[in-house]
């Protein structure tokens, strides 16, 4: 199971993104995105405000760790 924080990372820079543009667009200091990519978990909130500006589903993928058959 991929940390939260990694996947967060590895759909920004599979965007083309940086950590700096993502602190531009929380906003918030680049050395806590960097914080970010290590969480093992993360606030609802802040899940939610990521999944807006990378326009990506996070819910989606943790519910599929959790209920992996259904559909």
């Amino acid at each position: 199971m991929e940390k939260i924080g990694e996947k967060i990372k590895s759909v920004l820079f599979a965007q083309n993104h940086t950590a700096k543009w993502l602190a531009e667009q929380i906003p918030c200091e680049r050395t806590n995105v960097y914080d970010i990519f290590k969480r093992s978990d993360i606030n609802v909130n802040l899940l939610k405000q990521l999944s807006a500006i990378l326009d990506y589903d996070f819910f989606k993928d943790l519910s599929n760790e959790v209920f992996p058959h259904e559909r």
